[in-house]
């Protein structure tokens, strides 16, 4: 490093992307689904609630760990080390 010299990094290229507190991707697929329900098999109302325990579900994992997907994704690839 050279001593005075620094560059500005701008805060979203830090932070993961999310779609109302919830990952991208998992907004995305979880809307998906819950509109697949509630308008493909005309069950508005188990559309909705679908949509809000998911939402609600994946809102509060990324508050405890914003990239608890990838780091579940990657924890299924190891097997277990002191399995019984």
């Amino acid at each position: 490093m050279i001593e005075g010299y620094s560059i500005p990094v701008h805060r979203s290229l830090t932070e993961p992307m999310m779609m109302a507190g919830a990952p991208r991707g998992v907004a995305i697929l979880n809307g998906t689904l819950a509109a697949a329900v509630g308008l493909g098999l005309q069950m508005w109302i188990a559309g909705i609630v679908l949509w809000i325990v998911g939402h609600g579900g994946a809102v509060y994992a990324a508050k405890r760990d914003p990239k608890f997907l990838e780091a579940g994704f990657r924890a299924l690839k190891h097997k277990a080390h002191l399995s019984c």
